[in-house]
């Protein structure tokens, strides 16, 4: 099963593209409308898990709806390729890889690396080297939170929920 998981910003989002627990491509820092052009045209996933906006009764500035949208526009996106989406918490992710939701970005990154073979080089053998790439080499910045999103959509059956 391939996932397409996308950690969205309000101008650029961070993906990962992962069949079972294998990183087969990502970005970083991809801006949202390529994004979504992307997944129309020519992205062959089985299911695209997305992060989405929890609100905690705060008040929040214009980059949460600009986020909001593009959401959306990627769920939009997927729905023209009979995709199905998945709509993710982020307190979801926290609670199935760190059994907290007081977790922080840190701590979901070392539990994503911690359920990970140390099969490369390097000080980080999950992530490895050039020369001796481990399963997550390539892995940075915003694909972390996707990779943690495919992580707790695969195992945590959220692959079959529908969504309302």
């Amino acid at each position: 099963m391939r996932i397409l998981a996308i950690d969205p910003g309000n101008t650029s989002s961070g993906w990962v593209l992962m069949q079972g627990r294998e990183v087969l491509a990502g970005s970083s820092d991809q801006p949202n409308d390529s994004m979504a052009v992307q997944i129309r045209c020519h992205l062959p996933v089985d299911v695209i898990a997305i992060e989405w906006i929890q609100s905690y009764g705060m008040t929040v500035g214009k980059e949460v709806f600009h986020t909001c949208r593009w959401v959306g526009w990627f769920q939009r996106a997927a729905a023209h390729l009979n995709v199905p989406t998945r709509l993710v918490y982020r307190r979801d992710v926290k609670l199935h890889l760190c059994q907290s939701v007081r977790a922080k970005d840190q701590n979901v990154r070392q539990a994503i690396l911690d359920s990970y073979p140390a099969t490369g080089g390097g000080s980080r053998p999950q992530i490895g080297t050039k020369k001796q790439p481990g399963p997550l080499y390539g892995v940075s910045g915003h694909m972390w939170p996707a990779v943690g999103l495919a992580l707790t959509v695969q195992e945590s059956g959220q692959l079959t929920k529908v969504e309302t």
